[in-house]
C-alpha cells in the first residue's frame, strides 16, 4: 500500500469547519442521520471524501 497518497483521518473540528456547521450538528448528524464516522477511542475521526459523499447524496437533508 503506499501510505503517501493514503487519506489523513480528520478531527470533529476539521469535519465541522470544513462544512461550515458546529461541533454539535455534526453530532447530530452522527446520532439520527448516519453520518460516516469512526470512533478510536473516544475520539470521532472522519475521512473528508466519506463525509463529502455522504452530504452529496443529500444525507444531510432536513427531510
Amino acid at each position: 500500500m503506499d501510505y503517501t497518497t493514503t487519506e489523513k483521518w480528520s478531527s470533529l473540528e476539521e469535519i465541522a469547519e470544513h462544512l461550515g456547521v458546529s461541533k454539535d450538528t455534526i453530532y447530530r448528524w452522527i446520532a439520527k442521520k448516519q453520518m460516516s464516522a469512526h470512533k478510536v477511542g473516544k475520539l470521532w475521526k472522519f475521512k473528508i471524501s466519506e463525509v463529502d459523499e455522504w452530504v452529496t447524496k443529500g444525507e444531510a437533508s432536513d427531510k
